[in-house]
């Protein structure tokens, strides 16, 4: 359970916790979003989508989600993109009963030739958002997520 005390960050998942995995930083004093590096070496072949393992879980508010953006040198130059746009991290997804809240970035190769990623590549950025809910709706309220990576429905 996450301590109540801390109001964002994140943690190494135990699957990885012996695999020298470094935690997101910040690059600049201006920067938004969070360096994520893969957690193990992956080949990403051509038109093919493929779950890159961060080894990384994030803690977050009720109202609040962690947006996961490929970064721009990676996507621009190799033609590489997060599947969905934008990755969502909700806040219970965090320690999750299925992967413990495992942070996996859906890549797809949209070149000709398969490009690999190297354990340790920065490849995405982590970004924190405040969300807002509707009326009569409360943030953290509501069923209890059962599962992990694409849980909540199709």
């Amino acid at each position: 359970m996450r301590n109540n005390n801390r109001l964002r960050g994140f943690e190494v998942v135990n699957a990885f916790a012996d695999k020298g995995i470094n935690l997101p930083k910040r690059k600049t004093g201006r920067s938004a979003g969070y360096d994520m590096e893969a957690a193990a070496d992956t080949v990403l072949a051509p038109h093919q989508v493929v779950l890159v393992p961060t080894g990384i879980k994030a803690y977050m508010q009720p109202d609040e989600y962690l947006g996961i953006h490929v970064r721009s040198g990676i996507s621009i130059k190799n033609c590489i993109s997060c599947i969905n746009s934008q990755g969502i991290i909700d806040a219970d997804y965090y320690n999750n009963p299925e992967n413990e809240g495992h942070i996996m970035v859906p890549l797809i190769n949209h070149g000709a030739k398969e490009f690999f990623i190297a354990k340790g590549t920065r490849i995405a950025q982590g970004i924190f958002y405040k969300y807002l809910t509707m009326d009569g709706d409360e943030a953290g309220t509501g069923a209890v997520r059962q599962g992990g990576f694409g849980s909540t429905g199709e």
